[in-house]
C-alpha cells in the first residue's frame, strides 16, 4: 500500500487529475497479463483506477487486479462493458467525479500501451474539446446493422475521456441514469457506443480523436489500418484483428502481419503478453491466417555463419516400419547442424537389429536407441505416444523432429510420393534450412510446434479436413482437459503427423496413460480412430500450453503449393457470377443450407422419382428466392445487373 501511495503522490502533482473505469470481461475469469501492464501503465496519468470485472474472477487474478487498482467491483456478467462503466461511474459517485478533471472509461479490447501513453496523452491536452477517444469511426450510410438509415461517426468505446466540463454536467449524470438494457453485442453498438457521441455533440459538447478516420481512407483505423496506425504510434492494438473472420480481413484489406514486423521493430511492448492471450482464446485457423503465423524458410542459413547455435538438445524420433527408407530418413537428417539422439521404433527384432547396423557410425547422430512396439496397432502415432513416452514426457530434450516412414500403399504411388516429399522436405530441406528452423524455435520460445502446411494437392482435405475425426477429437481433449477452440472445417494439424516440436507443448498428451487398445487394430487404420484424432489434436494441445504452431515450407514447395492453391480458387472463382469472395461464401453458404440441390447430380433411382425432383426445384425455388433477397439487400448495385439473368433463369 505504501508503494501506491507514493504513486498516488506522484500523479497529484501532475496538472490534471484524472480517475479511470476500466471494463473487464472474460469468460474463465482470467485477467491476463497484458491487463495487468496496462494498468500499471495506465497508473502514470490516472490518480484512481476502478476495475469493473463482468462475472467473477479466478483468485489469482483477483490478487493480480487488486494490486493493480484502488477498487475492484466484480458483478455479473450483463450489460456488457457498457453497464461495467455504468456500475464503476455509479460506485464512485457523480459528486466524487466533480473532483476530477478527467474521466476515462477504458476497457480490455485493447493491447497496450504500445508507446508510452505520455504521447496521446500530451497531445490530446493539447485539442480544445469537451471529450475525446482514442480512436474514431467515421460515419456508414446505410447503417451495416439495420440496412438503413446512417451509423453515426463516433469515438470508439475502448477509450473514452470525459472533461471537466461535461463531466460536471446534469446531462452526463441523466445519460448514464437513463442508460437502457443492453442484452447483444448489437445492442451495445447501436443504444450506446454509436450514440455516446452523436448525444453529446448535439447538446453542443465538442469532442476529438487521437486517430481521426478522415486521415487513413477507412471508416475504422483502429481496426482497418492498423498497421499505419502503428507506423504513427498509436499506442493501442485491438485484439480484435487476430481472431477475426478472415474473411474480413481479406475483404477490407488489413494487413495484420505488416503491423506486428511494425511493433518488433519500434516497440519495445513485450509481444509475448499479446500471444499469451490470443492463444487462449482464438480459434487457431484464423489466428494462423490472420497473423500469417508462416515461414518460407531459404535454404542457406538466414544467420551470419557465425553465430551461436546453442538450440539444446535434439532428438528425432522415427518410427521404422519400412527399413528400406531408412536411409532416405537419415539423408535428410543429416541436414541437421548439431549432434542429435535418433530414437527409432520398429515392429521386429530383425528390423530392430538392421536399423541399429545402420546407424552405428552415423555421422551427426550422438545416442542411438531403439524399441520393439508391442503391438502393432495406431502406427506412428501409437509408437510416440506409448513406446517413447518415459523419453519425452520429461525435459530431457529440447527440441524433437518427428518421422516415419510413409508410403500410404493405398493410395497412387505419384500421390503419396507427393505427400511424403511435402513432410520430409518442408521440415529437413537442406542444413542452411534446418539451421533456420532451429533458429526460429530458438529466436522464439513460444513456437511450440512447426509443420508443414495442409497438404491440398491431390487431396481432399481443404474444407473438409476434419472428415470423421471431430466427434472424437473433442471427447479426447476432454479427456486430456485441453481447453481452446477448435476451427470449423479445416483444423490446424499436422497432417501426416510429421513435424518439430517442443516435448513440453504437448505434454497433455504425452502424461496421460495411453493402452494399446486405444487404438484401432490393423488394418482398421481409419477416420474416427485414435490415430487420426491426435493427428488432428497435437497443434490444439500446442495452444492450450500456450504455444504457438509454425507452418514452414522451402521455397520450391512453397512455390508449387502456392500456384495449385491459387489454380484451384481462381477455378472455383471463375465458376461464380462474382469474384467478390465475401459474396461467394454467402452464396455458397445459402445453397450449403438448402441441401445442395442440383437436379441433374441426384442419383439415377431419386431422378427418375417425381417426389424427388418435385422436392429438388422446391429447394432451387427457394435458394434462389434466398440468394435475390441477400443479393438485393448487400449488393444492390450487383443486384441490379443481374437481375436480368436470374429473370431468364427463372423461366421454364
Amino acid at each position: 500500500m505504501a508503494g501506491i501511495r507514493q504513486v498516488h503522490d506522484l500523479v497529484r502533482s501532475i496538472k490534471v487529475r484524472r480517475i479511470a473505469v476500466f471494463s473487464l470481461y472474460n469468460e474463465h475469469g482470467i485477467a491476463d497479463d497484458y491487463v495487468i501492464f496496462l494498468l500499471e501503465k495506465l497508473r502514470e496519468f490516472v490518480e484512481r483506477i476502478v476495475v469493473v470485472s463482468n462475472g467473477n474472477l479466478s483468485k489469482l487474478s483477483e490478487i493480480a487486479i487488486k494490486a493493480s487498482c484502488d477498487q475492484l467491483l466484480v458483478r455479473e456478467n450483463v450489460g456488457f462493458d457498457v453497464w461495467g462503466y455504468k456500475t464503476g461511474i455509479d460506485a464512485v459517485g457523480f459528486d466524487a467525479l466533480s473532483e476530477y478533471d478527467e474521466l476515462i472509461l477504458l476497457n480490455d479490447t485493447c493491447y497496450g500501451p504500445l508507446f508510452p501513453f505520455s504521447e496521446m496523452f500530451s497531445e490530446m491536452e493539447r485539442r480544445d474539446c469537451d471529450f475525446w477517444g482514442s480512436a474514431a469511426h467515421s460515419q456508414m450510410t446505410p447503417n451495416p446493422f439495420t440496412g438503413t438509415g446512417h451509423l453515426p461517426r463516433h469515438l470508439t468505446a475502448n477509450f473514452i475521456a470525459i472533461r471537466e466540463k461535461m463531466l460536471k454536467s446534469r446531462a452526463f449524470k441523466t445519460y448514464w441514469e437513463n442508460l437502457p438494457a443492453i442484452k447483444t453485442y448489437i445492442d451495445a453498438i447501436m443504444l450506446h457506443e454509436s450514440q455516446f457521441t452523436k448525444h453529446f455533440t448535439d447538446l453542443g459538447y465538442s469532442a476529438e480523436a487521437y486517430v481521426d478516420p478522415d486521415k487513413y481512407g477507412s471508416h475504422y483505423p483502429a481496426f482497418i489500418n492498423v498497421d499505419e496506425t502503428i507506423i504513427n504510434r498509436f499506442p493501442l492494438l485491438k485484439r480484435r484483428p487476430f481472431f477475426h473472420d478472415p474473411t474480413f480481413l481479406n475483404a477490407q484489406g488489413i494487413d495484420l502481419p505488416r503491423a506486428l514486423r511494425v511493433l518488433e521493430e519500434t516497440s519495445d511492448y513485450d509481444l509475448n503478453l499479446i500471444w499469451r492471450n490470443v492463444l487462449r482464446t482464438s480459434e487457431l485457423r484464423n489466428l494462423n491466417t490472420n497473423a500469417a503465423l508462416m515461414s518460407v524458410l531459404p535454404d542457406e542459413r538466414a544467420k551470419d555463419g557465425d553465430a551461436p547455435s546453442d538450440y539444446g538438445k535434439i532428438a528425432v524420433c522415427a518410427h521404422i516400419y519400412y527399413t528400406d527408407m531408412l536411409e532416405e530418413i537419415l539423408a535428410l537428417t543429416g541436414n541437421i547442424p548439431v549432434p542429435y539422439d535418433f530414437i527409432a521404433t520398429t515392429d521386429t527384432p530383425e528390423k530392430k537389429a538392421e536399423i541399429e547396423a545402420t546407424l552405428a557410425k552415423r555421422p551427426g547422430v550422438k545416442n542411438v536407441i531403439v524399441r520393439i512396439v508391442e503391438k502393432n496397432r495406431g502406427r506412428d502415432m501409437s509408437s510416440l505416444f506409448i513406446s517413447l513416452r518415459d523419453l519425452l514426457v520429461d525435459d530431457r530434450y529440447d527440441l524433437v523432429c518427428r518421422l516415419h516412414t510413409k508410403k500410404s500403399p493405398q493410395v497412387q504411388a505419384s500421390r503419396s510420393n507427393l505427400f511424403k516429399r511435402h513432410m520430409l522436405e518442408n521440415l529437413l530441406n537442406t542444413r542452411g534450412y534446418v539451421h533456420n528452423v532451429l533458429d526460429m524455435f530458438h529466436d522464439n520460445p513460444l513456437v511450440g510446434l512447426a509443420v508443414p502446411p495442409v497438404v491440398h494437392i491431390s487431396y481432399p482435405t481443404m474444407g473438409h479436413a476434419w472428415f470423421f475425426n471431430r466427434p472424437k477429437v473433442e471427447e479426447t481433449a476432454r479427456l486430456l482437459n485441453i481447453k481452446v477452440k477448435f476451427d470449423h472445417d479445416t483444423p490446424v494439424a499436422a497432417y501426416g503427423t510429421m513435424f518439430w516440436f517442443r516435448p513440453r507443448a504437448l505434454r497433455k498428451i504425452f502424461e496421460h496413460k495411453w493402452k494399446w487398445e486405444d487404438f484401432n487394430a490393423e488394418p482398421n487404420h481409419v477416420d474416427g480412430g485414435l490415430a487420426h484424432v491426435l493427428e488432428r489434436l497435437i497443434a490444439y494441445a500446442a495452444q492450450d500450453a500456450g504455444y504457438t504452431t509454425r507452418h514452414i515450407m522451402c521455397a520450391h514447395q512453397a512455390a508449387h503449393n502456392y500456384t495449385m492453391l491459387e489454380f484451384k480458387l481462381q477455378k472455383l472463382a471463375s465458376l461464380m457470377p462474382s469474384g467478390d469472395f465475401p459474396w461467394q461464401c454467402h452464396l455458397l453458404s445459402e445453397w450449403k443450407k438448402a441441401g445442395y440441390p442440383v437436379a441433374n447430380h441426384l442419383p439415377p433411382a431419386a431422378s427418375s422419382s417425381q417426389t424427388s425432383v418435385t422436392s429438388v426445384k422446391r429447394s432451387l425455388g427457394k435458394l434462389n428466392l434466398a440468394i435475390k433477397n441477400s443479393l438485393w439487400f448487400r449488393a444492390p448495385t450487383l443486384f441490379k445487373i443481374l437481375r436480368p439473368i436470374y429473370r431468364a433463369v427463372a423461366k421454364p
